[in-house]
Order: C-alpha cells, then structure tokens, then sequence
C-alpha cells in the first residue's frame, strides 16, 4: 500500500485576493482574544502572502527583524503593528466586546 504525503498547511498560499486578506485578518482578530502573538503570527502570514521584502520597504523596517517580529515568538512594539497594518493596507478597528 502506497503511503499518503502530507503537505503542511500554509494559510499564505491562500491569501489570493485583498478581500481573503481582510476577511482572514477580521478572523484573526474575532478569534485572538487577549492573545497577541496570534495577531503578530496573522500579520506575517498575511506579510508572506504580500511579500515580505516589499513590506520591509514599506514599513523602513529590516525584512529578518520582521520576520522575528511576526513570527508569533516575536515581540513587536504596538508601534511596529501599527506600521505593519498600515503598509498591508489593513486597520485595526474596535467595537463592542461580545459577553
């Protein structure tokens, strides 16, 4: 019998289109909670998908530190977020928090 091959699953290759994108952030950001290494993963996989060298020129940040940065083991600052939201052409928006 032959053996089944697995490919890991990459959410990036995924993210054709800019509503994918805003759709898939607008997921991220439902199901994240308090959780804000799971934003920063979001925004490096939705980075990969747009191109990372091109948003390391859009942001004046350094393409390795944002990949660190949005990594989900990262840290970014809220002001690095900011800029990297910004660049991807995404915003950050409030409302109610659901009970």
């Amino acid at each position: 019998m032959g053996g089944v091959k697995l490919k890991r699953w990459d959410s990036a290759e995924h993210l054709k289109t800019e509503e994918d994108i805003a759709l898939y952030f607008e997921a991220c950001l439902e199901e994240a909670g308090d959780d804000a290494a799971f934003i920063a993963k979001s925004l490096g996989i939705i980075a990969r998908a747009r191109g990372m060298t091109q948003l390391a020129k859009d942001t004046g940040l350094g393409r390795e530190s944002l990949y660190k940065a949005l990594s989900g083991e990262g840290n970014p600052s809220f002001a690095t977020i900011l800029k990297v939201t910004k660049a991807l052409g995404l915003r950050l928006h409030g409302g109610p928090a659901h009970a």
